[in-house]
């Protein structure tokens, strides 16, 4: 009942009679947020504070509100609170999601009159990954089958803004032709791995990856290199690797044209050695 009260009365009661600048506030996913809504002390002790949010596409949605400006009243929503303190109405929310990006505001209703208060705009993204750039070589030489291979991945970390423990686990999967399946390799105890600090704070890093491979004949394909931390997963722009396969035809036509060589080359003295008797 509360909820549905207080809905009619942001929309029917009373004019605006002031109205103060949006202010943005951004958050990453996870982060507890406070928005505090200061509301007049001099007025009298009857009246209404909510506090509202507006989702893009959905309807106002009513979060909390507070009959009398001297109580302590405490509203609770699945993360969200929303309480009554000297002086300020306050709303709280707890380990915030991308569904929490919206528009908030405070009214304050009293005399016939609407007052807005305070209007927020939330933006809760994403925390920024440590890992800053993932770069392989694009193209590989032609190869073939018995060559030793080491495709080799470089990693960009900075350590600032790494939010999880743990290292990174490095994978590597193969794409071949639309017939072949991908091929995935974990790089566990199958890398090499050398990293170099770029700044005199040792926040940033680059780390250098290697995959060593015998190629053989069905090896050709797009190799990424994917790195897994702090629940994300990213890829590198990929190695295209060509192996050469030798051609049984050439090889057997060469072998008849070296064997025709080698036998006019014996018959040639013998036919020096004939003699033509005309009678």
């Amino acid at each position: 009942m509360l909820t549905i009260f207080c809905i009619v009365l942001v929309f029917t009661l009373g004019w605006c009679t002031e109205y103060r600048n949006v202010v943005t506030k951004t958050a990453h996913v996870g982060e507890d947020v406070t928005l505090t809504c200061t509301h007049q002390s001099s007025l009298s002790s009857s009246g209404l504070l909510v506090w509202v949010r507006v989702v893009a596409g959905n309807f106002p949605e009513v979060l909390g509100a507070t009959f009398t400006f001297n109580s302590a009243s405490v509203t609770t929503l699945p993360r969200i609170t929303t309480k009554k303190e000297p002086g300020t109405f306050v709303l709280s929310i707890k380990r915030t999601t991308r569904t929490d990006t919206a528009l908030y505001y405070c009214e304050q209703h009293a005399d016939l009159n609407t007052t807005f208060l305070q209007t927020t705009f939330l933006y809760v993204k994403e925390p920024e990954s440590h890992i800053t750039a993932i770069i392989q070589d694009p193209v590989s030489d032609p190869l073939h089958p018995g060559d030793s291979k080491t495709l080799q991945c470089s990693v960009f970390y900075n350590f600032e803004k790494k939010t999880c423990p743990g290292d990174p686990s490095v994978y590597w999967f193969r794409t071949g032709s639309d017939k072949s399946h991908p091929t995935i390799f974990y790089s566990h105890g199958n890398r090499s791995e050398e990293c170099e600090m770029r700044s005199e704070t040792h926040s940033l890093k680059n780390c250098t990856y290697g995959l060593n491979k015998i190629i053989s004949s069905s090896d050709s394909g797009t190799y990424y290199c994917a790195v897994a931390a702090c629940g994300d997963i990213f890829l590198g722009n990929g190695t295209k690797v060509h192996v050469k396969e030798g051609n049984c035809t050439t090889s057997v036509f060469n072998l008849l044209f070296v064997t025709q060589a080698v036998s006019y080359k014996l018959l040639i003295p013998y036919f020096q050695t004939l003699k033509c008797t005309v009678y």
